[in-house]
This record gives C-alpha cells, structure tokens and sequence, in this order.
C-alpha cells in the first residue's frame, strides 16, 4: 500500500512541477517575454518610444501605420502582422504575412 502512495506522491509533484514550467512567469525567463520595435502598425497617436529618462515621443504618430513610429511587439510577431523591423517611408495599411 505504501508503493501506491509514493507513486501517486511522485506523480503529483510531477504533474505540479510541469504546471509551474509552463506557466507565464517562467515564460518571462527565457524567449518568449522578449519584444522587438515594429515599425508601421501603430494607430494614429498610440506609437510607443523609450528615448530615455525625462523623454516622451510616445503617442506622437501622426497619422495610422506610420513607417517611422513602432510598437514593442512579441519577439518574431512584427513580419506576421505586416509590420517592418527597420523604420520604411509611408503610411500604408499593413498586410499580415501567414507563416
């Protein structure tokens, strides 16, 4: 009887450790809390910018989709919606890729 409960102990830390591996906060160590600058897929005033301490250049777009004011998006989500990683002339509707 005591083998039981040693396996079923041991299956549940297993199954309680694979939860904490999965979860978000884990998720923040590693790739997937990294974010990358998407140039063209801000709306009209909801750019974000981080010039620094005591600068404020976000929300300062003027016009939607314009190809010098980005967002910080997911990591390897920019091409997917449309977006360009390098700032680009215009203000052109993006166009998500399909991967």
């Amino acid at each position: 009887m005591k083998s039981t409960t040693g396996i079923a102990a041991a299956a549940a830390t297993l199954a309680a450790a694979a939860i904490l591996a999965t979860s978000p906060a884990s998720a923040a160590n590693g790739q997937a809390g990294a974010k990358e600058k998407c140039y063209g897929v801000a709306l009209k005033g909801h750019n974000d910018c981080k010039a620094g301490p005591g600068t404020s250049c976000a929300g300062t777009s003027s016009v939607d989709y314009q190809g010098n004011a980005w967002k910080l998006v997911p990591a390897g989500s920019c091409v997917q919606q449309g977006g360009t990683l390098e700032a680009h002339a215009g203000n052109a509707r993006p166009v998500p890729q399909r991967g």
